[in-house]
């Protein structure tokens, strides 16, 4: 423990000896560090962001709408999905595992005994909780027998409640109207995201017979049982090609269109979005943790000249030690020691001050933040720039180390 401290003494003694240039490296040092690892957490901060939104959603999800077709004479063709469309899509598509559809509409009024809200309505069947992202805070899902019996029953979304039922009120088993129809609230959804991001907390669920029945689709020529979307989840994300592949020859052998047409068919594949996301900023982890590596590479060259001076300064120190039966093992071990605790200090340095700004930057950004969480040290990152420091200084002091432990005791003895 002796040695170590002597040791830690000579390193600070040769650091305040040369400061500026002895600064200079290990904040060169220290930056490199700090940066390879605020890089890094930034990136993926924005990568569990994006990941974080697409869970919101829901677990390897294909949603599909319906489009508009280009017919023979060249004129536009609009078609919406069905209830048909999906009951095929669950018996003949073999990759898919889950289906369902749902109708919505942003024109509905829902007014409680206290206060009117505004809000998307929902027609949702009994499995689509299965399928999408939709925690219950209290009460319970559709069901089936609501499906069938064409209950007026509601799930209303937290932000809903607390518009409808101002002052703290509790929403559950209270009644509420959609356009004059009595509802009854059978279940209260937890939060879903973050921050301001509030435009799912403000749904209202019903089920979807009943919505079809009292409020279905607008337009003209649209079939009764029209859906908004159909969303569905394969057996194996890693097949969603395929289970895209058996939808859009469903979808197009019952709206007569080419299921190879790409502008007849309106999806957003979450699988291939999430997987894309995750090349992107593995791309730029792997790049920025090169540039990192760089950096603290160079930062070695500066570690080499601090050791050349400090071996040319104690030249007689070392001849000294070894006329008193010092061996070349021990010098070099000495002057390797020095170097490796000169890079360790500033690598010390570096991943603390990474640390203490991604923790103000944390706190600075709260919870309002969409698709970026805040930055954090990755473990992996920090690793990699310890083991990558550690490389470096020693390669940076085996030169100078290995001058050291050659000198002869006589000659060094000599020198001035």
């Amino acid at each position: 423990m002796g040695l170590f401290g002597d040791i830690v003494g000579q390193v600070f003694r040769a650091i305040w000896a040369h400061k500026l240039r002895s600064f200079l490296t290990m904040f060169g040092i220290a930056w490199g560090v700090a940066s390879l690892l605020l890089l890094i957490g930034m990136g993926e901060g924005f990568r569990s962001g994006q990941q974080r939104q697409l869970k919101s959603l829901g677990e390897n999800i294909i949603m599909m709408w319906g489009g508009t077709l280009l017919s023979n004479q060249g004129n536009l063709r609009p078609y919406k999905l069905t209830l048909e469309d999906e009951a095929e899509i669950r018996t003949q598509a073999p990759d898919v595992a889950n289906v369902t559809g749902f109708l919505q509409r942003g024109d509905l009024k829902q007014q409680s005994q206290f206060q009117s809200a505004g809000g998307t309505v929902m027609g949702i069947e009994a499995n689509y909780p299965t399928v999408r992202a939709l925690p219950l805070g209290k009460g319970r899902y559709l069901n089936e027998a609501d499906m069938k019996e064409r209950r007026m029953v509601a799930v209303i979304g937290k932000k809903s409640e607390t518009l409808l039922f101002p002052n703290g009120g509790n929403g559950l088993n209270e009644f509420i109207t959609i356009n004059g129809y009595r509802f009854q609230v059978v279940g209260v959804a937890q939060w879903i995201g973050r921050g301001n991001r509030d435009g799912d907390n403000q749904r209202v669920y019903i089920p979807l017979s009943v919505m079809q029945n009292i409020f279905p689709m607008k337009g003209e020529n649209i079939p009764q049982d029209a859906l908004t979307s159909i969303q569905y989840q394969p057996f194996d994300p890693s097949r969603n090609t395929e289970a895209k592949t058996e939808v859009r020859r469903i979808v197009a052998e019952n709206h007569n269109f080419d299921p190879t047409d790409e502008e007849s068919i309106e999806e957003w594949d979450t699988i291939k979005s999430q997987q894309t996301v995750g090349k992107i900023f593995t791309a730029m982890d792997v790049f920025l943790g090169g540039v990192g590596i760089v950096t603290l590479a160079l930062g070695a060259v500066g570690i080499v000249n601090i050791m050349l001076v400090t071996v040319s300064e104690r030249t007689r120190e070392i001849g000294l030690l070894k006329a008193l039966g010092a061996t070349r093992s021990s010098i070099l071990g000495q002057i390797m020691m020095e170097g490796l605790v000169l890079t360790g200090v500033s690598g010390f340095v570096g991943i603390t001050g990474a640390a203490i700004f991604m923790g103000v930057l944390g706190l600075m950004m709260g919870d309002s933040q969409i698709g970026f969480d805040p930055p954090r040290i990755v473990p992996w990152s920090a690793a990699l720039a310890m083991g990558t420091l550690t490389l470096c200084g020693v390669l940076a002091c085996l030169y100078p180390a290995h001058k050291a432990s050659m000198l002869e005791p006589v000659e060094a003895l000599r020198k001035d």
